[in-house]
């Protein structure tokens, strides 16, 4: 099934849905799934590789992501043959995700076409020395403690809060079973204002680095209201989804973006966010969706860029058919130096 070859004639493209099963259940402010769908996107002659996944609280139905790359596959007009010329290619109608996948694909082929891995190709700097943080899902305080102690070789956790009166006690909990680790929090637009104002000196004294997107996703000037009142980095993520956003964002004094290149249609849009946002003097986490090592590799790749690094998710799927990005005990994260974004079916040959 994974090694078959798309026919050089025929559509310019197909897709294939995967279906992800997680390590455990994945639990966060919007509930508890153990199984996500990714989408692998293939161009003509496997001349590239692209993903389209997209979780199920974000407001985007499988039907439409996989419409909008049957309409691609029947366009007549020829692939992109310069690396500029992505972006006037992909048809800006449709969901990020579903454009994120023709545009990691494009951006595979070029670089793989110029024998190039993807950020050589992209003059970006070669992503080293950097870890990602690791994703511990809400639980008790005990269990969440129990994990971070468990996870003794992993220098920076993020951990997943539930918008409940237990939040506190679990990062005083986590922060007791590791108190040398950086920690990192996500409320997934789970708190109100008043709550996270609140919260705000004992996120400090637990020696809280980063909080992503407390609030809900529109509530942009409160993001700034609680960042005023802090020196924790405060991090934008469902409340960043166009450059629009990024603006507001700057606007009201938020600190940071975690950017996701399916969230923001790929590689090509995550640059320029990057771009805007050092402009406007943000910090940049560089995150990623319970995804294969398809969509992830090509997200290492801007790694250097970024002040913080997400990028967990193939150590949270236990079925992940594709190899790519890799990490050291530490979290220090790999990426592959083949051409193009370096992701390849598991256990093929080079």
């Amino acid at each position: 099934m994974w090694n078959a070859d798309i026919p050089a004639e025929g559509p310019c493209l197909s897709w294939q849905v995967v279906r992800l099963q997680l390590r455990t259940p994945f639990r966060l402010s919007y509930g508890a799934t153990q199984e996500r769908t990714a989408h692998w996107i293939r161009l003509r002659g496997d001349a590239g590789w692209g993903e389209g996944t997209i979780p199920p609280y974000y407001p985007v139905r499988e039907e439409d992501l996989q419409a909008y790359w049957n309409r691609a596959a029947l366009r007549p007009e020829p692939f992109p043959e310069r690396i500029e010329d992505i972006a006037a290619w992909i048809d800006p109608d449709g969901p990020a995700a579903a454009r994120a996948a023709l545009d990691i694909a494009f951006h595979d082929s070029l670089s793989r076409k110029i024998g190039l891995p993807l950020n050589a190709a992209l003059g970006l700097p070669k992503p080293e020395g950097k870890a990602s943080s690791f994703t511990i899902s809400v639980d008790t305080p005990e269990n969440m403690a129990a994990e971070a102690r468990r996870l003794s070789k992993l220098p920076i956790l993020k951990l997943k809060l539930a918008g409940d009166e237990g939040d506190i006690p679990r990062l005083e909990a986590v922060r007791a079973a590791r108190p040398e680790a950086r920690l990192f929090a996500d409320a997934n637009a789970g708190w109100s204002l008043e709550q996270a104002l609140a919260y705000l000196p004992y996120l400090q004294k637990v020696g809280l680095e980063m909080l992503e997107q407390p609030l809900g996703a529109a509530e942009i000037e409160g993001l700034g209201k609680i960042q005023a009142e802090t020196s924790i980095a405060i991090v934008a993520d469902e409340s960043l989804q166009k450059p629009e956003d990024l603006r507001r964002l700057a606007k009201a004094g938020v600190r940071g973006v975690n950017i996701k290149l399916m969230k923001v249609g790929g590689v090509g849009p995550a640059l320029e966010l990057i771009r805007q946002a050092r402009t406007a003097g943000m910090k940049i986490m560089l995150g990623c969706m319970i995804e294969t090592s398809i969509g992830l590799s090509a997200a290492a790749h801007l790694a250097g860029l970024a002040d913080w690094l997400d990028l967990d998710a193939s150590l949270l799927v236990a079925n992940d058919p594709f190899e790519g990005m890799s990490f050291g005990e530490d979290a220090v994260i790999a990426v592959p130096q083949r051409p193009g974004i370096g992701a390849r079916v598991r256990g093929s040959a080079e």
